[in-house]
């Protein structure tokens, strides 16, 4: 039985915003800090806070489906919000798509189609896109069934993309490995059907058939959501953190004994890498739930809570405003004085304040882009 509520988790905005930290320039300044302090440490943090090739998985590769995931787990909140204001469930639906849409041109803008306008060559799939469309779909699926059947279709959809990508090569593959950008299914239909620029030629990785695994990130977001909603008589908050945790530890077994069949590969959008990288964003939300939303520590993530109220606003910002300009004007003078081994490290500094001090201001204004 849900219960009525649909109070905001402030554990979600400040996850949320420690995704985006790493986005915001926290990914540059924990990687400079193999530059400043050179060690096995460091060098391997540095390592993490940058994507893998391929097959395998870095921190870096978790921030874009947690992203996704934690859009999952608010929407059953939002829609018991705008059920109990009385609006239809077409009305919903129309909202859902209408969101999920503007993120797609969001996405298509962010790529820089404004800078020249060039239909045949511009870059249409994006990150942006991948959530919005992923969400969309997950969120109309949510509307329409039971958890029942949601879990069938969650299912159905990591199963049936294995299965494609498995054993349906590309037809111009000559000969390639299907788990390949040139001889998996997941590149053809890329350079088959996706128009535009594709982002590393051969294959984009928030390409076409990539995006149904990407609606069953969402939909295991959107579960976790149904959990902590769910009121009864013996669910207290401390068991929902252990059913929290049961879950992430499941899906993390599943997803490394599915992985030398499978590959955990973020471009391919592995059922795998869904897995695993699901059972990471559960894991992570127990503990900024429990510390948050149940133990009622609210002060220590209020700087994650500022970036998180705000993160469409910090992605799309940083790459229209030249916050570097101002950061260096601000302190570049100070940061000469410093030994240059601890320079990079500095100018990171520098660079998330003036990126945390303009969503600051937005905050205090409650200026909140909400798409």
């Amino acid at each position: 039985m849900e219960t009525k509520t649909s109070q905001r988790l402030q554990s979600l905005d400040a996850l949320r915003g420690f995704d985006m930290f790493f986005i915001m320039g926290g990914a540059a300044l924990l990687a400079a800090l193999a530059t400043w302090f050179p060690c096995p440490f460091t060098e391997e943090l540095a390592r993490q806070m940058d994507h893998v090739e391929w097959n395998g998985l870095t921190h870096h590769d978790t921030i874009f489906p947690l992203f996704l995931f934690i859009a999952g787990i608010s929407f059953p909140f939002s829609i018991t919000k705008q059920r109990d204001n009385g609006m239809s469930e077409w009305a919903i639906c129309r909202k859902i798509i209408r969101r999920g849409l503007t993120l797609v041109l969001f996405g298509i803008l962010y790529n820089g189609f404004l800078n020249d306008w060039d239909f045949v060559n511009a870059r249409y799939a994006s990150v942006l896109g991948r959530i919005g469309l992923a969400w969309m779909l997950a969120a109309l699926i949510f509307v329409f069934t039971k958890w029942k059947v949601r879990l069938g279709i969650t299912a159905i959809l990591l199963l049936g993309y294995y299965l494609v990508v498995r054993f349906v090569p590309a037809p111009d593959a000559a000969g390639a490995d299907i788990f390949t950008a040139q001889g998996s299914i997941v590149g053809w239909v890329d350079r088959q059907f996706l128009p535009g620029k594709l982002y590393y030629g051969n294959i984009d990785p928030e390409g076409l058939l990539s995006t149904i695994p990407a609606i069953a990130t969402a939909l295991l977001g959107m579960f976790t959501g149904q959990w902590i909603k769910l009121e009864h008589e013996w669910l207290t908050p401390r068991r929902k953190i252990i059913g929290l945790v049961v879950a992430g530890i499941v899906l993390l077994i599943i997803g490394l004994l599915w992985a030398p069949y499978f590959p955990i590969n973020k471009k391919l959008w592995t059922s795998s890498f869904v897995l695993v990288v699901a059972s990471y964003s559960l894991l992570l939300f127990a503990l900024f739930y429990y510390l948050i939303d149940i133990l009622q520590w609210r002060n220590w993530p209020f700087f994650f809570t500022v970036i998180g109220m705000n993160s469409i606003t910090i992605y799309l910002a940083q790459h229209f405003i030249r916050f570097s300009f101002t950061s260096e004007r601000l302190f570049s003078g100070l940061i000469n004085f410093l030994p240059e081994q601890a320079q990079p490290f500095f100018v990171q500094v520098g660079y998330i304040t003036v990126c945390w001090l303009f969503l600051y201001i937005l905050y205090r204004n409650r200026i909140f882009l909400k798409v």
